[in-house]
């Protein structure tokens, strides 16, 4: 069988990694607001529930959740953006993984720690999924279903799994809800922001709430 695509397409060219994480941490040195994505997430669930920050990168988003009081896993497979994770937000379970070979209740799966030993197998599945920033756009070519199915298979029943992305990049909303439909997921609501404005058809940002088919 051949071995899927990575899951990142972009530049990875030496110090792109640091360049990443230093850039957030002078944001939130400087005050920035780095947590509107979270502030939806929190306001989806109920306390202390079970969240799956996919493609967390150096953990802004995850880190503010698990300060709310939930549970959280980020997943990303970049291990110098969990390593960063680790350092600088420690609580959430960080771990090194493809998302489009996602498989966390398997005790052998690709899944790693930051100092690349196997992740332990995590069972429950989660109340809410979230993958922002932009994640959707940077996957490899055609693996678009194949993450989303991944995704959807780590959801409770009726659990949404919330995806954010511009949509003036290459992957476009009828990809993407074709996408999403390939992978057994229904669009329960559409945004253009993440603090709720309207999703129209000249947004160039969108917010997709899905749901299990």
């Amino acid at each position: 069988m051949a071995t899927p695509p990575p899951r990142w397409i972009t530049d990875t060219a030496p110090g792109h990694s640091e360049w990443y994480i230093d850039r957030f941490r002078t944001m939130a040195s400087a005050g920035d607001d780095l947590a509107g994505e979270a502030r939806l997430l929190d306001a989806m669930v109920p306390r202390r529930s079970r969240i799956l920050d996919a493609g967390c990168g150096p953990g802004r988003l995850g880190a503010h959740l698990h300060a709310a009081g939930h549970e959280v896993v980020g997943v990303d497979v970049d291990p110098k953006l969990i390593a960063a994770a680790e350092q600088d937000h420690p609580g959430p379970t960080w771990l090194v993984g493809d998302l489009a070979e996602l498989d966390l209740a398997d005790p052998h799966g690709p899944a790693r720690t930051a100092t690349g030993e196997q992740a332990p197998a995590l069972d429950e599945k989660f109340d809410a999924i979230v993958c922002a920033g932009n994640v959707m756009v940077f996957v490899a070519p055609d693996t678009e279903a194949r993450v989303l199915r991944r995704l959807a298979a780590h959801l409770k029943d009726d659990a949404p799994l919330v995806v954010g992305f511009h949509t003036d990049r290459h992957l476009t909303l009828d990809a993407f809800d074709a996408a999403a439909d390939q992978a057994g997921l229904r669009l329960d609501l559409r945004l253009a922001t993440w603090d709720l404005r309207p999703w129209t058809p000249e947004s160039d940002w969108a917010v997709s709430i899905l749901r299990r088919t």
